[in-house]
């Protein structure tokens, strides 16, 4: 069915880092009377950082799911995915969760659609990988996981036991190197209620064809989340990939064999699909916008976070990467520069010089850089989460609370049954 557009509508397309600042920023900046339409395929916002310790146990998967209802007051949630812009007669359709269409008019439009997964053409990575963007794939690795060691517990076969003690981490960005980093303190926790897996071998992988982990950080940094990984006995393999996936191993570009059932996929991300569907200009796949986030021509519509070629300002003739931190900021410039199109405020370009990256390596122990100071360790770990804690825009008191829960009593290990392989494919999810 169509909605029908009212006077000053803003509609914005996506609830990620950039699309919920975005609605946050709108909430106080847009002038009264103005609706404002959040479309969103969930009722929450995912804060994405945290995603590796739900994975690995040691965080309720409710503590990175921020209400949206709630902590958006006077936004219209739009429950579902959003299929296509038709930019002449303003209007976005939008598939809600039980298949039905809709479609929603705007004076202002805010497209914040984020990412996806990014596949490479390796064969049999769309069917045995698992991805690794939503609560869904998290929990999906994680029963996956402990239900490897389980299965391997209950077997006499050795090869069998081996391949199914083995995990392979394709990507040693932020999120591949928490996954692979916090894995073994997690499948060892599994473990130790096996009998039989006494003395077993149990092995993390971890493959980038980048020459170190974490390239993107000062090398100090990467080095010491190396030498972290090594000590937890997680085998760093740089300059090295998958060439094919099948249900059984996998076989890397050096020529070896890994029997394994689990690879999990933590290349990197690419603009959602929706970024073609408008038709609008695009750069590298991200939507063409100029420094104050308004898409050339189009003065009624606004780009931003990873759906968005932003110029960055501080580093001329370069994009603003693809990180939470630029989504953030971004979301709120153009929440209060579409407010100014209003009659409210003045528009301005997003310039940010950036802040420094954390990677919370499990434990106490990560990586970071606040402020270009190189810090590892425990200073590291509070920085980080004492970022995640101040990032996150509620569920903080509950967080701090799983993480000394976890502290004092470690974490949970059992299957939650939740999640089906056909339900978190990877070619798929977003």
């Amino acid at each position: 069915m169509r909605d029908v557009g009212t006077a000053n509508r803003i509609v914005i397309v996506g609830g990620g880092f950039a699309g919920f600042h975005a609605a946050r920023a709108l909430t106080r900046a847009a002038p009264p009377g103005t609706e404002l339409v959040l479309i969103n395929k969930t009722d929450y916002f995912l804060y994405l950082p945290l995603l590796p310790q739900v994975s690995a146990a040691s965080l309720d998967p409710r503590r990175i799911a921020v209400s949206l209802t709630k902590t958006l007051p006077g936004v219209r949630l739009a429950l579902g995915t959003a299929d296509k812009v038709a930019v002449d007669r303003r209007e976005v359709s939008y598939t809600d969760p039980e298949g039905a269409s809709h479609v929603v008019g705007y004076d202002r439009l805010i497209l914040t659609a984020g990412s996806v997964n990014k596949l490479l053409p390796i064969p049999g990575i769309g069917a045995h990988a698992h991805g690794f963007r939503g609560i869904a794939e998290a929990l999906y690795l994680r029963d996956h996981v402990i239900r490897q060691i389980e299965l391997a517990g209950a077997t006499d076969d050795q090869a069998e036991r081996d391949a199914r003690c083995t995990f392979v981490v394709v990507g040693a960005g932020y999120t591949g190197t928490e996954v692979a980093a916090q894995g073994p303190p997690f499948t060892a926790a599994v473990a130790r209620r096996y009998a039989a897996l006494r003395g077993q071998r149990i092995r993390w992988l971890l493959l980038d064809v980048a020459p170190k982990v974490l390239p993107e950080l000062d090398p100090r940094l990467s080095r010491a989340a190396d030498r972290l990984l090594l000590k937890r006995g997680v085998e760093v393999m740089t300059g090295t990939s998958v060439k094919e996936a099948t249900a059984e191993g996998v076989l890397l570009t050096n020529g070896d064999n890994v029997a394994t059932r689990t690879l999990a996929w933590c290349v990197g991300v690419r603009p959602d699909s929706l970024t073609e569907a408008t038709g609008l200009p695009t750069e590298r796949g991200r939507i063409v916008v100029d420094a104050t986030l308004a898409v050339p021509g189009h003065p009624e519509i606004f780009a931003c976070g990873d759906c968005a070629a932003v110029p960055d300002l501080t580093r001329p003739g370069e994009l603003t990467a693809m990180t939470a931190q630029h989504a953030m900021r971004q979301g709120k410039r153009a929440g209060l520069n579409v407010a100014a199109t209003l009659g409210n405020g003045q528009i301005a370009e997003y310039k940010h010089h950036d802040l420094g990256f954390v990677v919370d390596l499990g434990g106490l122990q990560a990586a970071a850089n606040p402020l270009g100071i190189p810090l590892s360790g425990l200073p590291a770990a509070v920085v980080t989460r004492g970022y995640h804690l101040a990032a996150m825009p509620g569920n903080r008191a509950r967080t701090l609370i799983d993480w000394l829960v976890d502290a004092v009593f470690g974490r949970q290990t059992v299957q939650l049954g939740l999640i089906r392989s056909g339900d978190v494919p990877l070619d798929e999810t977003g």
